[in-house]
């Protein structure tokens, strides 16, 4: 099987989704940040200095998505119909379990877009706790989900 982001020649480029049916198309993903169980306690209790982590984290991962385009340099701009972002403490990380849902109707899926925003609200939860916590770790970063277009659905097992 080829790689669909080159030519021929061996080149980069974009794909063209032009004769591809327009179908909804929905994408999911996770990741997780651990964290000591100190740092944890301040999040889950919501003490932080720096405010609601997971709340900013939450709008992080919403704004990501919608900015895909703009930092992965072969995704298509989509008009993107959902995103959410769901943070979930896990004392048995310790930290936080966040999964990202994304949905379209398009040419192309939104796995990419749902990567980034699981990506980018990790990011986010490191950036506001970091100042008591510059041990924490981010991991498990996949999808898990994907339906529509022709390849139809995929889960991650």
């Amino acid at each position: 099987m080829a790689l669909t982001h080159f030519d021929a020649e061996g080149d980069a480029h974009m794909v063209d989704v032009s004769d591809k049916a327009v179908t909804s198309r929905v994408a999911k993903a996770e990741s997780y940040i651990k964290m000591a169980a100190d740092t944890f306690d301040i999040i889950s209790e919501g003490r932080a200095k720096k405010g609601d982590v997971l709340g900013v984290a939450r709008l992080a991962g919403i704004m990501a998505a919608k900015r895909t385009a703009d930092l992965i340099p072969l995704c298509h701009p989509l008009p993107i119909t959902k995103v959410s972002v769901e943070l979930t403490p896990d004392a048995s990380l310790p930290g936080v379990r966040i999964v990202a849902t994304v949905k379209t109707t398009g040419q192309t899926g939104v796995e990419m877009e749902a990567l980034t925003a699981a990506s980018v609200t990790a990011l986010t939860v490191y950036d506001m706790a970091k100042a008591v916590d510059k041990a924490m770790e981010i991991g498990g970063t996949r999808v898990v989900l994907k339906e529509g277009g022709k390849s139809g659905r995929y889960e991650a097992t």
